[in-house]
């Protein structure tokens, strides 16, 4: 009997990037899971790679459940919606990966503060970070109906370092927080409370823009330090396994700390340090 059999995820933005890789990593384990977000079979957003259905398809293919949903998580009937399917559906739900993030609809163009555009507040609090507060508002109702259960925000976080961007750096500390927020109101409802850090992911965008693909990214200097979207995704797996994540409640962690603490490797079979600034 596969690990998380019989446990209900929901995955937000999962058509590419990490929440692909979380996905399909939690359905290896065997889990029934929901995938949120605005790519669908022939209308992808933007044109990027990935869907929601493919990512579901991939699920199945591990052996877990993948179910698409397709949700824009700034409309929030909309995602109230997707927790009422999940009640109606499957009648609980146990882990709640929050990982929409709508930041790569401009993307995080470096320079200083005063000349970017504040179309960046949009993408990265609206469609980010308040993105993942309604999620937790709709589906943390359904959550404290467990016996127990996991909530967990996918961040950036280097020990206080500053990312070098300020609308990303205040976004990113800003789901740090309403992390460690959560996990003080939801500690009598034993529901664990995260926010785990990827390092330098090699997602399909980031690979596109390198002009190399997952057979030939050593071929990029630039790329020598980064990881898969798997990586992360075997950390959370790693914590949703874990009886013992309680202990953990309101921390950041990041995925190269936790590679070491559970004993997982990328999907290479390489140990990657934690990313640093």
């Amino acid at each position: 009997m596969k690990s998380l059999t019989g446990k209900v995820a929901l995955v937000t933005g999962g058509s590419r990037g990490a929440g692909r890789g979380i996905a399909i990593e939690l359905g290896k384990a065997g889990a029934t899971v929901y995938v949120t977000g605005r790519s669908t079979k022939g209308h992808s957003t933007q044109n990027f790679p990935g869907t929601i259905d493919a990512t579901a398809a991939q699920i199945d293919e591990a052996g877990g459940k993948g179910i698409a949903v397709r949700c824009d998580h700034t409309m929030d009937a909309e995602t109230e919606a997707v927790i009422k399917q999940i009640r109606e559906e499957q009648g609980k739900l146990d882990i709640l990966v929050n990982n929409v993030w709508g930041a790569h609809d401009i993307g995080v163009n470096p320079g200083p503060f005063w000349e970017q555009s504040l179309d960046n507040w949009d993408t990265m609090f609206t469609a980010g970070v308040r993105a993942q507060l309604a999620t937790n508002h709709y589906a943390i109702p359904l959550l404290r109906e467990n016996d127990k259960a996991l909530i967990i925000h996918t961040t950036f976080w280097d020990k206080g370092s500053y990312s070098g961007q300020f609308y990303y750096d205040l976004a990113k500390n800003a789901l740090v927080r309403m992390a460690y927020g959560l996990s003080e109101e939801l500690k009598g409802d034993r529901i664990a409370v995260l926010a785990v850090s990827p390092g330098f992911m090699r997602t399909e965008l980031v690979l596109e823009h390198m002009g190399v693909d997952e057979e030939n990214w050593q071929e990029s200097e630039h790329l020598t330090k980064t990881e898969t979207p798997f990586y992360v995704g075997r950390a959370i797996k790693a914590l949703a396994l874990d009886p013992n994540v309680m202990e953990k409640t309101g921390q950041v962690l990041r995925a190269g700390d936790l590679a070491e603490e559970y004993g997982f490797t990328d999907v290479d079979g390489r140990y990657i340090p934690p990313f640093t600034i």
